[in-house]
């Protein structure tokens, strides 16, 4: 991905990976929109950035996608990169009773959210130079976090429709990336504090470099692990990976 001369739209960017992308993203010259439900969150982002500019955003109503789409696109007519980034993570109880609110607003949010807002852009997108979709997925897409079975799922529900996005936009102008982080110290699941997630700000410097590059997967090197189990024997890693996990979230 061209790393400059841009104009991003990041949904998300209010906090945590979406705001350190954004910012990053400003500081190499780019014009840089960011959206979120939370009106304080995106106003504070703006007044550290001077020049970043935002929109409010609910990504699990369909509407108001809608209507951010117009106003990106009437107000940055040169919008040429979409980084879907907004996600919830809250656990679950695979074992027994999921709760229904919980599942429809993860689904929605992680999964309907980023299909419906590449939707409401992509003819745009196709008219231009350098256009990029990108979608933040999790190395939890691949190998699942058994206490967050739904986020798991959405995840990996994203990954497959980004190969298929992918293929069937392989002879357009818009490239399809997926960032595919490993833990890393956010808001979700209060890991801010976390020793074993990575820190935010050298995910932001690793991801940076990997996004300057060709690669369709934007995966640091803590993430190689996860990514590349898929397969056979993949039960095994995944059921070690959640024994050592049960000692952090229970399970």
């Amino acid at each position: 991905m061209k790393l400059s001369g841009n104009t991003i739209f990041i949904t998300g960017g209010g906090s945590g990976i979406g705001r350190g992308l954004a910012e990053a993203l400003h500081q190499r010259g780019n014009k840089v929109i960011i959206s979120g439900r939370r009106r304080g969150h995106l106003d504070e982002v703006v007044a550290a950035n001077p020049g970043m500019a935002a929109i409010e955003l609910d990504m699990t109503d369909p509407a108001s996608i809608a209507r951010a789409a117009a106003q990106l696109i009437k107000d940055h007519p040169d919008v040429n990169v979409l980084i879907n980034n907004a996600g919830i993570m809250l656990p679950d109880t695979a074992a027994g009773r999921i709760d229904d609110a919980l599942l429809v607003s993860t689904v929605t949010t992680n999964l309907l959210g980023p299909i419906r807002m590449t939707s409401a852009l992509i003819d745009h997108l196709k008219t231009k130079d350098d256009a990029v979709v990108a979608y933040t997925s999790s190395v939890l897409a691949f190998v699942p976090l058994a206490p967050t079975a739904v986020y798991s799922s959405t995840k990996a529900a994203l990954h497959s429709y980004i190969l298929s996005q992918r293929f069937l936009l392989r002879d357009t102008k818009v490239r399809v990336l997926e960032i595919a982080p490993p833990w890393v110290r956010t808001d979700l699941m209060n890991s801010r504090e976390a020793e074993q997630a990575m820190p935010l700000d050298a995910f932001i410097d690793e991801t940076m470099a990997v996004l300057g590059t060709d690669a369709d997967e934007i995966l640091v090197e803590g993430a190689k692990q996860f990514r590349g189990n898929p397969g056979p024997g993949e039960h095994e890693f995944v059921n070690g990976f959640n024994a050592q996990m049960a000692a952090v979230f229970g399970g």
